[in-house]
């Protein structure tokens, strides 16, 4: 198969390390083959930035595993035509000889139009994808904190969220404070209901008779 790109950088990525190839060559030559390695800080990726750019490269080929291709994709982007390939996909191409370097495998695969572009959005997407990412997360981890606070209660007999809608409304949170601190008694934790909790007091101070101990306010 003839190649399609004569200038093109292949870049194996690991946490600490990468190795490039770059294959320089007409299509219906044998290209030129030259690999370094770099450590994965940025000093060193610039200078491997800069090794292509000198090389006359076009395209830079990587794989898309893991977290360790974004910032290394981060600093290549905006000087050449990325292609990220599907892992997977890469390993299926048929062909490849088994002492060849991975960063070889990846920069004669590009070479010949063979990787897959996977789709990478824009800067500003990926980060708008990483701030809704984190936020999901957060809530995820709210929830379930939530959720062990009231077996919590439970284990101590606190009948709290029979009687209340939000646990953690106003009323809710108040009542809360002072079950940690541990010295209001029930019908006093019950007076501090808010609004239309108040026509439950008496309710409020029944569920509120548990056995709360010293372990269950740490917790």
């Amino acid at each position: 198969m003839e190649a399609i790109i004569e200038r093109v950088g292949g870049v194996d990525v690991g946490q600490a390390t990468v190795v490039a190839t770059v294959l320089v060559g007409a299509a219906h030559e044998r290209p030129r083959k030259e690999t370094r390695g770099f450590q994965t800080v940025t000093h060193e990726l610039l200078e491997m930035r800069e090794w292509f750019i000198a090389k006359g490269v076009t395209h830079v080929a990587m794989e898309g595993t893991g977290v360790y291709w974004r910032p290394v994709y981060g600093l290549l982007e905006d000087a050449f035509e990325m292609i990220l390939g599907n892992a997977q996909h890469i390993k299926n191409v048929p062909g490849r000889k088994t002492d060849v370097k991975d960063s070889e495998w990846l920069a004669d695969l590009a070479r010949h139009g063979l990787i897959a572009k996977s789709f990478v959005p824009p800067k500003p997407l990926r980060e708008l994808r990483d701030l809704l990412r984190y936020r999901r997360k957060l809530m995820e981890t709210r929830t379930a904190e939530r959720n062990r606070l009231l077996k919590l209660l439970e284990t101590a007999n606190i009948k709290l969220a029979s009687i209340v809608t939000d646990v953690f409304g106003v009323s809710g949170r108040l009542i809360l404070q002072a079950l940690i601190e541990g010295t209001a008694t029930a019908t006093e934790m019950a007076a501090l209901a808010r609004g239309v909790l108040r026509k439950k007091v008496r309710e409020l101070e029944r569920a509120l008779e548990g056995r709360t101990e010293e372990h269950h306010r740490f917790l």
